[in-house]
């Protein structure tokens, strides 16, 4: 018997990290994935069977997963966001709930033939997007100004809001209907906001004294915030049913928003388990599902998804958005943005089972199967189509090409001027407000901002930037900016000059896994870059032809080119750095450094202990070696 707990357990975990990991490969939706590898274990092949391995801990396993979901959702959330479009998402929270729930309460009595107490209860439950899968689409899709903002906002705080609506009717129904419950209701949303600010205010405030005191060492950082956060979720919940999830996700909120301490290790710590937690629910809520429930899909289902998707959210982002200063493009964006993920399925599978207890509500189990297919259906539909749909209207990027670039000093505009000029985005932020004032007058984006600022993202704006290059004199603050933005950019996209010691040995040199990239050619550092551009270097455009290639180019130059970026012919911006060995082909654009200085190929070359070569292709074997 303990056996096979033992390969339950561990078929959750393997199965979901396999189905994101699977994902990522095909850059296809990650839940799409960890539905299917679910429904193929559980109902498909009965391989796994969640009731068996959790038995009654299932729900309540299921419910506190959510809860920590939702407080990682609630730390993403910063209250800068809201100053533009925090009316919007008060009305989308507001208006639009209300629309959404009872235009899909009344489209699942009529398509999906449900008796009017659970039709009122399906509508409710389908309020819920949440971050579970708004965050990772919003991270594929890279949508842009206050899109990003307005759709974040909406789908992480809506999944408390949504919770608390579906548990009221819920208990609507078993005490007496729906005449005489307004004290109940009214009551338990009361009691929700209550508990909310007291309890996640409480718990927040308790974890800063606590962080602020340095009472908590730093192993355990994570572990004490994580008890309290449980001990919130589990008060507010026993004095008001499935009000934890909106005390979590105010906590985490606080967290965000707050300048006591640094909470960058909590932040980091819930992203992890959250991703676990996730890919877990997945598969276990997705292979709970039996064989005979995947028949239940009719051409009612069908015809409710379509109502859902192409009527009900359209009103409620129309409704939310009057007057609200949005274009009809951001307006169509917000309507085609509306999938549902795990706080649905969990909260549906926990009501069904509640209610087939009382025989009255027969049509009770039928909800899962028909919720399984509305997040199937709504993932498939807006992971796959909302980024084209993005680019076509201009306010999403999936592959931003634009260069952050840190430092402004005058050959680090050079370049920025020279990426502008080929449509590339790009961003200038240094602290030296002579180098931003003369950025800004040669008409480069530019920031005055510590790019090692905790709040860095308050101060500069990330739509179209794809990636980070790190120019400044400084190797520390180099790679610390590299380290710090490949959270953001991913370890693949950052890059930094070469430190001055690049020994592996020098205890002073920067190890590899605390840097970026490194850019251009191993020896290519601040102190020689700047030596080339103070006698006569400059950036150069070169389009390469089947007659004039790449080692032409270097022929006519007599070697003294450092290439750096290249522009394919599709579009796509590739770095030169010492890791990858980029070959240029005819139409590309190449983008590079050319200096006269006839000494730089065997300056190079000796500094790497090597004997000078003669050949005028000497720098570029350099750079490739």
């Amino acid at each position: 018997m303990s056996e096979h707990l033992l390969i339950g357990l561990s078929s959750i975990l393997i199965l979901g990290i396999a189905a994101q990991w699977v994902a990522w490969r095909l850059q296809l939706p990650s839940i799409l994935l960890l539905l299917l590898f679910g429904i193929i274990a559980g109902p498909v092949t009965a391989f796994l069977n969640p009731d068996e391995v959790l038995g009654e801990s299932l729900f309540p396993v299921v419910s506190l997963s959510v809860a920590l979901i939702l407080f990682e959702g609630g730390l993403s959330l910063k209250m800068s966001d809201l100053k533009d479009t925090g009316h919007v998402v008060l009305k989308l929270v507001t208006i639009g709930t209300l629309a959404t729930w009872s235009l899909s309460a009344t489209a699942a009595y009529f398509l999906l033939g449900f008796e009017l107490p659970i039709a009122i209860l399906f509508g409710a439950v389908l309020v819920v997007t949440g971050p579970t899968v708004i965050i990772p689409l919003l991270r594929q899709i890279r949508a842009v100004g206050r899109i990003n903002s307005i759709v974040k906002w909406e789908g992480i705080v809506n999944d408390p809001i949504g919770a608390l609506l579906a548990v009221l009717v819920f208990e609507a129904i078993l005490i007496s209907g729906f005449g005489a419950t307004t004290v109940a209701v009214t009551l338990g949303i009361l009691l929700t906001i209550v508990n909310g600010v007291v309890l996640g205010g409480l718990g927040a405030i308790l974890l800063l004294f606590l962080l602020k005191r340095y009472w908590i060492p730093d192993y355990l950082k994570n572990a004490v915030t994580l008890m309290i956060v449980i001990l919130a979720f589990t008060l507010s919940n026993l004095i008001q049913a499935e009000s934890g999830l909106f005390t979590v996700t105010l906590m985490g909120v606080i967290l965000a928003n707050q300048k006591v301490v640094n909470i960058k290790s909590i932040v980091e710590f819930k992203e992890h388990l959250g991703l676990l937690l996730l890919s877990s629910l997945f598969i276990i809520l997705s292979a709970r599902l039996q064989a005979e429930q995947l028949n239940q899909f009719t051409w009612g289902s069908i015809a409710f998804i379509a109502v859902l998707i192409f009527i009900i959210r359209p009103i409620g982002v129309l409704l939310s958005t009057i007057n609200s200063g949005l274009s009809w493009k951001e307006k169509l964006f917000l309507s085609w943005m509306a999938p549902r993920g795990i706080v649905a399925a969990a909260v549906t599978a926990i009501f069904a089972v509640e209610l087939t207890a009382h025989s009255q509500y027969t049509q009770a189990g039928a909800m899962v199967p028909q919720m399984f297919f509305v997040i199937i259906s709504t993932v498939a539909i807006y992971g796959l189509s909302a980024a084209p749909l993005g680019r076509w209207l201009g306010v999403a990027q999936p592959n931003p090409q634009g260069v952050l670039i840190v430092g402004a000093h005058s050959w680090a505009r050079m370049i920025a001027s020279v990426l502008q000029k080929q449509n590339f985005q790009v961003l200038l932020v240094d602290n030296n407000r002579e180098h931003i004032r003369d950025a800004k007058l040669d008409g480069l984006p530019a920031t005055y901002a510590s790019i090692l600022s905790e709040f860095i993202h308050d101060d500069i704006e990330l739509g179209g930037l794809g990636r980070l290059v790190a120019l400044t004199p400084n190797d520390e603050v180099n790679s610390l900016a590299a380290l710090h933005f490949s959270e953001i950019f991913e370890k693949a996209e950052v890059y930094q000059l070469s430190p001055k010691e690049l020994n592996a040995n020098r205890k002073e040199s920067v190890s590899m896994p605390l840097r970026g990239r490194l850019l251009f050619g191993p020896q290519i550092t601040y102190t020689e870059l700047d030596r080339l551009f103070r006698l006569d270097a400059v950036v150069k455009v070169n389009k390469l032809t089947e007659q004039f290639d790449y080692n032409t180019l270097q022929e006519r130059h007599e070697g003294q080119v450092i290439p750096m970026f290249l522009v394919t012919q599709d579009g796509m911006l590739k770095v030169f750095s010492t890791d990858e060995s980029l070959l240029p082909q005819p139409n590309d654009l190449l983008i590079s450094i050319v200096s006269s200085d006839t000494e730089i190929s065997e300056k190079l070359l000796i500094s790497n202990g090597q004997q000078p070569a003669k050949s005028t292709n000497s720098l570029n074997q350099l750079l490739t070696e």
